[in-house]
């Protein structure tokens, strides 16, 4: 089956979520695409310690996820 996330928003928790949902959906072996629009383009500069965004975006992009922007 393939999923379709969308991403619009600057919340750092809500990025980290959409990432982890993703991830866990590729390990059930679903072609995952998250689609980033708006100020979620910039999920890369929301890293924190409490979120940590770029270790989720890393994994799913290493495990076949398809990222757009």
């Amino acid at each position: 089956m393939n999923i379709g996330l969308v991403a619009c928003s600057d919340n750092p928790e809500i990025l980290w979520n959409c990432f982890r949902l993703g991830n866990l959906m590729l390990e059930q072996m679903e072609e995952v695409t998250i689609f980033l629009d708006g100020p979620s383009v910039n999920y890369a500069t929301l890293n924190s310690e409490n979120y940590p965004i770029n270790d989720q975006a890393k994994l799913f992009t290493l495990s076949e996820g398809v990222l757009q922007a």
